[in-house]
C-alpha cells in the first residue's frame, strides 16, 4: 500500500514539476517519516516549522578516509543505502544513481553518499572494487562503512530510511529501501525518489540543479 501510494505521489510531482520552470519551482521540505511535502517560500518559515537536520555522523570511505558531516556543510548530497553482495536491486540502484553522477560531473560541490547496510561485511577495500567495477570516477561519490548501529540509527532517524515510507521498523531488523535522498545545503531532506525508476532520475537531476540555484 506504501509502495503503491509513493508511485502515484511520484507521479503528481513529476507533472507538477515539469509545469513549472527551475526559476519558479521550489522543492518541499520534509519534516516527518511520513514525507508529507511542505511547501515554504519564507526563510524565517522555514527556520520555524522544518526542525529535522541529518545528525552527525563518521565513516570510513571506500579508501579508508573518515567522512563525516563537514563534508557535506554547505553542499548539496544524494544518500541511498546498498550492500555489495545484493545481486539483483542494488545494482540498478547504483546504476541508476551513476546515471546522476555522470549527467552532473561539473558539479564539484554535489556529494553522493552511499551507506552499506552489511557494512560487518562490505569493508573498505570491497567497497572500493565495487566502485571501480561499478565504473564509478566521480571522487565525490563516497560509499560508506562503519558501525552496523549507527550507520541503521543514522539511516532510519535521520534519512527515514525505509522500505515502506512512513514505517518504522525495529532497529535491529535489517535496513533496505529503494529510495534515494536529497538533502540540500543546510541537511535538510528535499526529496524522495524511487531509486530502480529511470524517470525518476531525471526529476533527481532537475531537482538538484535547483537546490544548487538555492540561496
Amino acid at each position: 500500500m506504501y509502495r503503491i501510494a509513493y508511485l502515484l505521489l511520484s507521479s503528481l510531482w513529476l507533472f507538477s514539476c515539469n509545469s513549472k520552470s527551475n526559476d519558479s519551482f521550489e522543492l518541499p521540505y520534509y519534516n516527518e517519516p511520513d514525507f508529507t511535502p511542505l511547501f515554504l517560500s519564507d526563510e524565517n518559515e522555514v527556520n520555524a516549522k522544518i526542525t529535522h537536520r541529518i545528525q552527525n555522523f563518521a565513516f570510513l570511505n571506500q579508501d579508508s578516509t573518515a567522512i563525516n558531516q563537514q563534508n557535506i556543510e554547505g553542499k548539496v548530497h544524494v544518500a541511498n543505502f546498498i550492500f555489495t553482495k545484493c545481486g539483483v536491486v542494488c545494482p540498478i540502484l547504483t546504476k541508476n544513481l551513476k546515471i546522476v553522477s555522470d549527467s552532473l560531473k561539473s558539479e564539484k560541490d554535489l556529494i553522493f553518499l552511499s551507506y552499506s547496510v552489511t557494512p560487518w561485511m562490505d569493508s573498505p577495500s570491497i567497497l572500493r572494487s565495487y566502485k571501480t567495477r561499478n565504473n564509478i570516477q566521480n571522487i565525490n561519490w563516497h560509499f560508506l562503512t562503519g558501525s552496523k548501529s549507527e550507520i541503521y540509527n543514522l539511516a532510519r532517524k535521520s534519512y527515514f530510511a525505509e522500505e515502506d515510507i512512513g514505517f518504522a521498523k525495529d532497529s535491529s531488523a535489517f535496513l533496505h529501501t529503494e529510495h534515494f535522498i536529497l538533502v540540500d545545503k543546510n541537511k535538510r531532506i528535499r526529496g524522495v525518489y524511487n531509486g530502480t525508476l529511470s524517470f525518476d532520475m531525471q526529476q533527481l537531476i532537475e531537482d538538484i540543479k535547483i537546490l544548487k540555484a538555492e540561496d
